[in-house]
């Protein structure tokens, strides 16, 4: 009596709840690299090489641990391509009389795992992903009835059930969120740490040496590459991440640098959406670092609200708003994505910034993907799902369930307020403010129109004018509509005319 236990590529953890209280004698794990799960959106080459990896040093820390693992590489010619093909050859390989798998993170995976029973002559129990503080039914029971969604009370809840960061039943330092001491723009700083870098072993430069010959035109390059591809090392970043970066981070996490890729960010969420790193393990050592008075509370209390709060929310969202949710335009955006997002050749510099520092590492932080490539979408009308397809394809970070309601509902405002309370768009002063990008660009970013005007402040108020219908109405946009009503007739035309001019120049 053999049990296949099928493990995906985002669940990379030995607590995985299919592995709880199994036999490891009649138990067989099977792994698959798969052409649906490569090819449906043109993933970076990084990101690829480290899943991959990552899932093949996974599966040796399994056979390590006493279990059996049969896994099937991408080259392996009998490979079928699909999990639902290599199950099928798997169950007449070992003769299996049952499967247990650990629920999807995303639709489409559900939809395929839900086919097996029907599919497939065997028992298959599908057990809940008890990874993530919040279940499906918990979030919808904190939905149920609720006119606004806002994340801030769902994290709230969260801190409450964690007990995270609480004293008692107050929160630690007096306040839940201590957001608005952390928007400091920062200055350069020789003693800022850098990630650790995980040089690739053998086994990484055998996955990097196939997706380059594989995947030859894709998006990315591999010779920066430097995940951690085992939990033992995604350990040795967070512990770095806890001690050298975690202080300043608060302060300093929205801010932007030319050519600092990192700053004080951790670098590990990666590691938490593959399951190399467990979510909750990591803020109790945040709070602990907290605790033991070595970071600051808005520090502690930033980096826990992005986990335990804006993490589960997002997942939360996703599940609720159901598979349709990919298909939202509010704002009906149909512009085509311009060909920058994919090379990186642009004379905005902090769009060529993000660009290019995504194609060396497939990663960029939070306000470099919402303020930048994301407020850059919003403003110039671009199809939200275009920009969803790209965030997906090239951050190694990014599964659908995380990735889809950040693109659509808090960057692109795609899903009319369901996330967001409002766009968050902003011209080239927020960024100006931000970061020291503006200074080394040819475009002035005090000027509004003109051949030297910055892009992004034409396309802002172009945004607000075309916008106007479904936006002037929302509260949170008052202000903006207060001052494009107090402007001449003549500055209105002219910098619709401005942006419309700029916008031809995308095709």
């Amino acid at each position: 009596m053999t049990t296949l236990i099928p493990v995906l590529g985002d669940q990379l953890s030995h607590a995985l709840s299919s592995l709880a209280g199994q036999d490891k004698k009649t138990c067989v794990i099977l792994m698959a690299e798969l052409d649906e799960e490569t090819a449906y959106v043109p993933h970076h080459k990084s990101k690829m090489a480290f899943i991959l990896s990552a899932m093949r040093h996974h599966a040796d820390d399994l056979r390590s641990a006493g279990w059996t693992v049969d896994y099937v590489k991408l080259t392996d010619p009998e490979n079928s391509g699909s999990f639902t093909g290599e199950l099928a050859r798997a169950l007449e390989r070992h003769s299996a009389s049952a499967i247990c798998v650990t629920e999807a993170g995303e639709w489409r995976v559900k939809a395929m795992l839900d086919s097996w029973a029907d599919r497939f002559d065997v028992p298959v129990e599908i057990r809940a992903d008890d990874r993530f503080l919040c279940d499906h039914a918990e979030f919808e029971s904190w939905a149920k009835d609720r006119k606004q969604l806002r994340m801030e009370y769902f994290y709230r809840d969260m801190r409450r059930k964690s007990k995270l960061l609480m004293d008692g039943d107050a929160p630690a330092g007096g306040q839940w969120n201590f957001d608005a001491e952390n928007r400091k723009p920062a200055k350069r700083d020789l003693a800022m740490p850098q990630p650790l870098h995980f040089a690739p072993d053998d086994i990484t430069q055998d996955v990097i040496h196939m997706v380059e010959a594989k995947f030859a035109t894709n998006m990315g390059q591999t010779a920066k590459f430097g995940f951690a591809v085992t939990r033992a090392d995604a350990l040795k970043q967070q512990a770095y991440f806890l001690k050298h970066a975690l202080p300043p981070f608060g302060d300093y996490q929205d801010a932007m640098l030319t050519d600092e890729p990192f700053l004080w960010h951790s670098i590990l969420s990666p590691y938490l959406n593959t399951g190399l790193l467990d979510p909750l393990e990591l803020c109790r050592a945040v709070e602990a670092q907290y605790q033991a008075g070595k970071v600051p509370i808005n520090a502690a209390e930033g980096f826990i609200r992005q986990v335990i709060g804006w993490r589960e929310y997002v997942r939360g969202i996703y599940w609720h708003a159901g598979p349709q949710y990919v298909e939202s335009n509010a704002l009906g955006a149909e512009r085509p994505l311009p060909e920058f997002y994919w090379t990186g050749k642009t004379d905005m510099h902090c769009l060529s910034q993000t660009v290019d520092q995504t194609i060396a590492y497939s990663y960029a932080h939070h306000i470099q993907r919402l303020m930048i490539t994301g407020n850059f979408a919003l403003l110039a009308g671009i199809n939200p799902v275009d920009v969803h397809r790209w965030y997906l394809a090239v951050y190694a970070d990014a599964y659908e369930w995380v990735e889809l309601p950040n693109s659509l509902g808090m960057s692109q405002f795609a899903d009319g307020g369901m996330l967001a309370s409002k766009p968050y768009a902003a011209s080239g002063a927020y960024i100006n403010r931000m970061s020291d990008y503006c200074s080394s660009c040819r475009y002035d970013v005090k000027q509004k129109t003109g051949p030297k005007a910055c892009p992004f402040n034409a396309l802002y108020w172009e945004f607000i004018a075309r916008n106007e219908d479904r936006l002037r109405k929302n509260p949170r946009m008052a202000m903006p509509y207060k001052n494009w009503d107090r402007m001449a007739e003549t500055d209105k035309v002219a910098l619709r005319r401005q942006a419309q001019q700029f916008l031809e120049t995308l095709g």
